[in-house]
């Protein structure tokens, strides 16, 4: 569906917001005496019971928290699609300040929610919640999953897909999968970021990394010998394969005038500004761009092992076919000459609509 994420406006009533990406279910969460006030999206369950981690966010207004369900829980249906997994898409928000706003019973209150759903919609760790936030959360609904002891850290998984997305990119423009002497450029080395600097350093890559933890990049660099890379130099480097594996949206406006390179392939979600205007500009200025929620997909695929009681291996192999998925989203882009995002959605839409078909 080609329709940007700016779409979802406050001038739209809220069904008329769902209507534009066939959300299935927003619930709305409401408790006085915690303070909690969620909402969680479902945005398709065709494929499987929804799945999305919570996060919590200090938004300006309700609508801004609406509008980021919709679309994280979205991104989430076409992640599992294209991975592979029975799986469907969901997500929640809470609103609030997640460093004084959250306590036991704050999250025991929030994991009463999810159970009422009756497994529709299973949750995980994202961003404002941590392990003992998931821990409170699992003591009011078995609905979890990324809990401690069980799947493990997902961060060598979702690297492992990374790289080998990273050299299917390789593969579609040099016509040889092997990354010895590219230079990439690694942009943000929390855990995803340093596992994928591992994995380019074993294979003999040129690494330049930048983040703003100053004494992360110090380490980083001397256990790899990656050349650090002020923040503000970035995209003005000459590289082959630009990694975004921190912030959302470095692909815009600004930063497409200026990058010097073949590939875009990394770990960081929602990596283009606009989706539509973006996409577009980087099919014209002849950069490859590996969709960042299949490029991503370990993260899920990880976690998804909870549910399916698939082993680590398992799991790693699913990642390393992030490659072949890779490859395919390139070669339907070629064929109707539409942005790779692009076709990494109609792959997602048409499993999707083969399943309902059968039902």
């Amino acid at each position: 569906m080609e329709i940007s994420t700016s779409t979802l406006t406050a001038e739209n009533p809220v069904i008329a917001n769902m209507g534009i990406f066939n959300h299935e279910q927003l619930v709305f969460c409401n408790d006085n005496e915690t303070g909690l006030k969620a909402i969680i999206g479902i945005h398709n369950t065709v494929l499987g019971p929804s799945l999305g981690g919570t996060r919590m966010w200090k938004y300006n207004n309700e609508t801004e928290a609406i509008r980021d369900v919709l679309r994280l829980s979205r991104g989430m249906t076409y992640k599992a699609s294209v991975a592979g997994l029975n799986l469907g898409g969901g997500k929640a928000v809470i609103i609030g300040d997640s460093k004084k706003d959250k306590n036991e019973k704050f999250m025991r209150k929030f994991g009463q929610f999810v159970n009422s759903l009756g497994g529709k919609y299973i949750t995980a760790e994202d961003v404002g919640i941590g392990t003992q936030d998931m821990e409170w959360v699992n003591k009011e609904t078995k609905h979890v999953t990324g809990l401690p002891g069980k799947s493990g850290d997902p961060s060598p998984v979702t690297a492992y897909g990374v790289y080998h997305a990273m050299k299917a990119s390789a593969n579609e423009r040099w016509g040889n999968d092997s990354l010895a002497g590219k230079k990439v450029m690694v942009q943000g080395i929390g855990h995803v970021g340093e596992y994928l600097v591992k994995y380019l350093t074993d294979e003999g890559a040129i690494v330049f990394i930048s983040d703003i933890n100053e004494e992360r990049l110090a380490a980083v660099s001397k256990t790899y010998k990656a050349e650090v890379i002020a923040l503000n130099n970035v995209y003005d480097i000459e590289m082959d394969i630009y990694a975004p594996c921190a912030l959302g949206a470095t692909v815009n406006n600004d930063t497409l005038n200026r990058l010097k390179c073949s590939i875009i392939c990394g770990a960081a979600n929602n990596q283009l500004a606009d989706e539509k205007t973006h996409g577009v500009e980087v099919l014209k200025k002849g950069i490859i761009y590996a969709p960042d929620y299949v490029v991503n997909a370990g993260g899920l695929i990880n976690v998804s092992t909870e549910i399916s009681g698939m082993s680590t291996d398992e799991a790693m192999k699913l990642a390393q076919n992030i490659y072949n998925t890779t490859l395919n989203i390139f070669k339907v882009a070629k064929e109707k000459n539409i942005p790779t995002y692009a076709a990494a959605n109609q792959i997602a839409e048409k499993r999707i609509a083969d399943t309902l078909s059968k039902k």
